[in-house]
Formats: structure tokens, sequence, C-alpha cells
């Protein structure tokens, strides 16, 4: 079995596109007074936590490798390096991907470490760049073992974690409205992704896919953009700053600080850190879930229309 297999860093290759993307798109928004928005500090602040996000990378990717590695040394299978598994390999990491973000969404553990490519208020190419720098402690790197154990090397299985996250850089925008009907059909797309960036009851926890929004329509998930109802993009409850330390860490402290509640009992400290987002032992906040609840109340019209079951 091959243990110094080696992939490109299709992601540092790719640095210079992204660049090149931001100032084109900013470009158009200039001329045409339209497709977006830029804000200086916000969109600082995401070049900044993609800064992070590398050098997180750096410091701490030790961990993930050595525990794929660890797995590669003992499964026995090995499914080579041809194309066709490689394309393969792409296809099933995706499938990974929309799970690790569904739990991003539904966990508030993974949420925490999540919810920093949420908080923009604005939707642009450098929205993508607005990265976690705590993923390593997620211990989502599990939802991977799979793919190795199955004989995908550990080197391919990254290497096409780079191409995923590349094609999602684009969807980021404003600039495309829609694509081809049969392009909107199968792949993520600007439209798609847009929703999944809002705050809006009916855009909230839907899309999570990464490059191919089957996976959403197989899981039912999936919510068209209304022509009726703009996106308004970041969190439920928006941070209000643009403080790169503050965006990358404060649900972590939000968790630490709930779970260290007075008079709480041990479940109720646990579910803190593993229920949705917004979960409360009081009912003093609200989940996704709830919010779209309390939605349908107010508007019993919705109930059946997209995003609203």
């Amino acid at each position: 079995m091959s243990e110094t297999l080696t992939y490109p860093d299709v992601v540092t290759y790719a640095v210079p596109f992204f660049i090149a993307a931001i100032l084109i798109e900013l470009a158009w928004i200039v001329i045409k007074r339209r497709g977006g928005r830029y804000e200086t500090r916000d969109a600082l602040t995401s070049l900044i936590m993609g800064a992070g996000n590398v050098a997180s990378g750096i410091l701490l990717g030790f961990i993930a490798w050595g525990f794929f590695m660890a797995l590669w040394q003992i499964t026995p299978l090995d499914l080579g390096t041809s194309w066709g598994i490689v394309a393969l390999c792409f296809v099933l990491d995706d499938l990974r991907y929309y799970w690790v973000h569904r739990f991003g969404h539904r966990i508030r553990w993974v949420w925490a470490s999540h919810v920093n490519h949420h908080s923009s208020q604005h939707y642009n190419l450098t929205t993508a760049l607005r990265q976690t720098w705590t993923g390593t402690f997620t211990f989502m790197m599990i939802v991977r073992a799979p793919l190795v154990l199955l004989g995908f090397h550990p080197a391919m299985v990254l290497f096409c974690g780079g191409l995923n996250l590349i094609y999602q850089f684009w969807i980021h925008t404003e600039a495309i409205h829609r694509l081809p009907r049969w392009f909107e059909a199968i792949m993520n797309t600007p439209s798609h992704h847009r929703v999944h960036h809002g705050r809006n009851a009916r855009y909230l926890d839907c899309n999570y896919a990464g490059v191919f929004i089957i996976w959403d329509k197989l899981f039912g998930t999936f919510v068209p953009e209304q022509a009726s109802e703009k996106v308004d993009y970041g969190l439920v409850h928006n941070l209000g700053t643009f403080n790169p330390l503050r965006v990358a860490f404060h649900e972590w402290a939000g968790i630490l600080r709930d779970m260290r509640q007075p008079d709480l009992t041990l479940r109720q400290r646990l579910l803190y850190a593993v229920a949705p987002p917004g979960w409360s032992h009081d009912q003093s906040r609200q989940t996704s879930d709830q919010i779209k609840a309390s939605h349908l109340k107010r508007h019993p019209k919705d109930k059946g229309t997209p995003g609203f079951s």
C-alpha cells in the first residue's frame, strides 16, 4: 500500500485566481452598480479569517493527517489512483461534506467553528474566504474516516477536499443570478448558496451542498431562492463587530458561558454543547426549527411553501 502518494496543493495554486476573481467582481459591482456590495471592514475581516484558516492548517494539520494515516495502516483496501477512482472519491467526499456541513448547523459544538463563515452581512467573493480557525477541535475529521477505510488514500481524499473548496469559492456572489436549468438542477450555484447564507426564517438550515445540490434534494434540505423574498445575509443575531478574534471565538465563549450557568443538570450542560444552536434549558432562545414554527404561526398561509413544511 502506497504511503508516499502526493497530490498538488490545489488551494494554494488557486490563490491567484481567488484574488483576480475578487477584483473582477468588485469592478463589476462598481461599473454596473449591481450584483452585490463590498464593505471595506467586512472584506478585510474575511481576508484575515482566511489567512488565519491557512495558519491553523499549518499548525494543526498534522492531527488530521496522522489520524488518516493511522487508518490507512489498518485498512486492507487500496483502490489505487486511477482517474476513475479520483472521480469517485470526489463525489463521495462531497457527500461527506454535505453531512459535515449539516452537522455544523445542527450541533452547536460544530456550529461554534462554522458560525464565522455566516457572520458577514454581505455576500461577495471575500465571504468565501471567511473560514474557521478551529475546525480541528470539532473532530469532524472522523466523518472522512470511512473514505480512508474504503481504500481511498488520505492524500487523494484531501486533494478532493481541496477541489471541493475551490468549487465553492465562486458561488459566493450576487453578480450571477441564475444559470441554465440543467446546471441548477444538479450543481450547487450562487442562487442555491445565497439561500444557505440567509437569516430569513424560510432560508434557515438548508442547501448544505458543497458541489452537488442533489444531496439536498435527496435528503429533503433543498430550498430554492424565492424572487418574492430577498435573502437577508448574516446570523439570526448578528455580531455587530469586525473584530476577527470575536468572529472566530465568540460561539466557543458562548458555549462555555452557557454551560457554566448555576443550577443546571449535567444533561442540560451537555445539551448546551451538542443540541442545535439556539437551544436553551429555559426556552429563552429559539432554534431554527422553532423560528420556522413561530413564523408559521404568524403567517399560516406560508405552510407548504418552499422552506416551510
